[in-house]
């Protein structure tokens, strides 16, 4: 009974995060100013760790939570990075 209720939830779990990454990426391509695709991009990186992550639980796999850490680091210092050139216009200050 709960590795059917288990199987479902994350499937449905899933079908959001994708939904989600859709959505992202449609932001992505049309936002309007460069804060809104680096907001896009930072909701890729995150859908993208949580579906590993539902991945990992459903087929339990400890490969998936590994590539999700991996993720979520890069995904943090590109969204630091692309921040700090935003706001000063270079990354690395001499």
């Amino acid at each position: 009974m709960s590795a059917t209720i288990l199987y479902w939830a994350c499937g449905f779990a899933l079908l959001c995060f994708t939904l989600g990454l859709g959505c992202a990426a449609i932001r992505l391509i049309r936002g309007p100013s460069a804060e809104d695709r680096v907001l896009a991009l930072d909701t890729i990186y995150i859908n993208g760790m949580l579906i590993l992550l539902v991945l990992g639980l459903r087929f339990k796999a400890g490969l998936y939570f590994d590539v999700a850490l991996l993720i979520a680091l890069f995904g943090f210092v590109g969204s630091s990075a692309l921040a700090k050139f935003l706001l000063r216009g270079e990354v690395i200050e001499p």
